[in-house]
């Protein structure tokens, strides 16, 4: 197995060279562990009768959505939740980052309780809300920020912000990308390959449901194809959003030199430059993705791991481009923004999510990165593991993934049936088959153990 590391220790890949697994012992191990999955989780599959009655597909976000039907959790605390069988299992999703500090942590819990002795929603600008303000710009490095409820309305308002400031309409969005359900964000987000055109200059794929504008596409770790983009259009692009690493279709960071390069197309050809940090953030490190690769944006979005569980999100950057807003060319508006709960969250986070805590996560997520790795080499498996921060996920190909079409050329077969097994075996992973696991500062070496011995059971479960 070979370990690769890059910007300074930011992330690890270990890759291996891998054999191929048969598609009839796949598809046969798929039948078997979905006949298990209904007998293990059958009342979710209960409770998703009942919720259909009353709620699209039994779920509030399409995502949370599977075939026969998802599990349904009862409770949580720390690293830990127990569904509607009874059954106590491992959270490795951790909320794709909004649980960083675990279910029920006591410090966010003792700020809520607190705030409810002094009122919830003011409708009216507190010393809370500034000093939550004041925390979130010391922290990750902003002049100026405004809070949202969630990460779709933080992408929604950056680049309105960004249109605003520019007088400029279009975007620029990476392939693959997802940023929210906003109109013109839904671009891409996944598209079908046959309907995009060549890797290097692709074609922009617009869901029926969206309304889309001008937005252009661009792979990741290209910057050729951006300045191609930029050459052609720069008169009409306002900004180019992206995640510094992308955390939608597993993890794939950047190559060395990209976003330095990113950052000086985006100076030559004054197009404003936004980091979607909304599922990185201080999962990425003590001071969010931006600051520990290096390279600065002008504009942020933030979300998930900033509220300690509670809704809550951010947009904010240079005060160049914020005075969008404070001149009134860019309204700004929400009944709960700047909420006294969310308030309460972000001081908690603010004070726990210590460089030395969030360093401890990021030692055990090595931890398990290191044995999973040395697992997929000993069983020969057609993978390899890849982390950022406190955030790690297997792949399931034996070559770098770089992008979205390397990407799609993953075993999604192998990936349901991995997504399967810890499911059936006490686990809860993200149900994308793309995601990525959490080590939050609820999980310690109890937590990693059952993780990594999991995935031996797993490999010796295929090989079998």
């Amino acid at each position: 197995m070979k370990t690769q590391t890059h910007h300074a220790q930011t992330f690890r890949a270990t890759y291996g060279p891998g054999k191929p697994i048969s598609r009839a012992v796949i598809q046969s191990k798929l039948q078997e562990q979905w006949e298990l999955y209904k007998k293990v989780n059958a009342n979710s599959g209960k409770e998703n009768q009942k919720a259909l009655e009353s709620i699209p597909l039994g779920v509030h976000s399409s995502f949370q959505s599977w075939e026969p039907y998802p599990v349904s959790i009862a409770s949580a605390e720390g690293a830990w939740m127990i569904n509607v069988d009874g059954r106590k299992m491992l959270d490795l999703s951790m909320g794709f980052g909004a649980m960083l500090v675990g279910h029920l942590n006591p410090d966010v819990v003792a700020e809520l309780k607190a705030t409810l002795d002094i009122g919830t929603l003011y409708t009216n600008p507190s010393p809370t809300s500034r000093d939550a303000a004041e925390r979130v710009c010391k922290r990750f490095g902003i002049d100026q920020v405004r809070f949202t409820n969630s990460g779709t309305e933080a992408t929604l308002y950056a680049i309105r912000t960004a249109r605003a400031a520019s007088g400029k309409d279009g975007i620029v969005k990476i392939e693959g990308g997802y940023h929210g359900s906003g109109d013109s964000l839904m671009v891409s987000t996944k598209p079908p390959l046959d309907k995009i055109g060549s890797a290097d200059d692709p074609i922009p794929y617009v869901p029926a449901s969206a309304v889309a504008g001008e937005v252009h596409v661009v792979p990741y770790n290209n910057a050729d194809a951006l300045e191609r983009v930029f050459k052609k259009h720069a008169k009409t692009i306002a900004c180019f959003i992206l995640e510094p690493v992308l955390e939608n279709i597993g993890i794939v960071v950047p190559d060395e030199g990209y976003l330095e390069r990113v950052r000086e197309l985006c100076d030559e050809y004054g197009i404003i430059l936004i980091f979607d940090e909304v599922k990185t953030g201080l999962t990425a490190g003590p001071q969010g993705a931006a600051q520990r690769l290096g390279v600065k944006p002008d504009l942020i979005c933030l979300a998930k791991s900033i509220g300690g569980g509670v809704p809550l999100a951010a947009f904010g950057g240079k005060n160049q481009y914020m005075n969008a807003v404070s001149d009134g060319r860019m309204a700004h508006l929400g009944t709960f923004n700047g909420n006294a709960l969310a308030m309460a969250a972000v001081r908690a986070v603010d004070r726990i999510a210590t460089p030395e805590k969030l360093a401890e996560c990021e030692a055990f997520n090595h931890q398990a990165l290191n044995r999973i790795g040395e697992i997929i080499g000993e069983f020969e498996l057609p993978a390899h593991s890849v982390g950022f921060g406190v955030k790690g996920c297997t792949t399931w190909s034996a070559e770098p993934v770089r992008n979205y079409r390397d990407y799609k050329a993953t075993d999604f077969d192998i990936a349901e049936l991995s997504f399967l097994w810890s499911i059936n075996h006490n686990i809860m992973t993200p149900p994308g088959l793309d995601e990525q696991w959490l080590i939050s500062f609820a999980h310690g070496q109890k937590e990693i153990d059952f993780q990594v011995e999991d995935f031996r059971n797993f490999a010796t479960y295929v090989r079998s």
